[in-house]
């Protein structure tokens, strides 16, 4: 065990110990927990530790940023001035992705359908 997880135990166990657990919500019932089985072991508690404090790897948050201006992009009339600056920044957005060999067939909708087809038995 690592010394960060042995340190989390310790504080974990002085604090039940203390009662400091007994009036949670949900106390008694399962936790949800995240699937962290692609995760090599010795990088899982760093890697949620970034991810609870809302930290993306670059390329993921080009990818949030590529689909939020997607969706902006088809919400804004093309006459309007907005339209172009969202258009260019999206399109920089695609080549920074596409040079880093990440497909892009996640803005198409292509993968959406396919998604929809496989879940809904078609």
């Amino acid at each position: 065990m690592f010394l960060i997880d042995q340190w989390v135990e310790k504080h974990i166990k002085d604090a039940s110990d203390n009662g400091e657990f007994d009036n949670l919500a949900g106390r008694g019932k399962p936790l949800v927990l995240d699937d962290d089985s692609a995760v090599p072991e010795e990088l899982r508690t760093a890697y949620r530790i970034l991810k609870n404090a809302g930290y993306l790897p670059p390329e993921l948050q080009d990818k949030k940023e590529a689909i939020e201006l997607d969706h902006m992009l088809k919400s804004v009339i093309p006459d309007n001035p907005e339209y172009c600056v969202i258009n260019r920044r999206l399109q920089l957005l695609k080549l920074r992705l596409q040079q880093a060999g990440i497909s892009m067939d996640f803005l198409d909708g292509r993968y959406q359908h396919e998604l929809n087809k496989k879940f809904n038995g078609d």
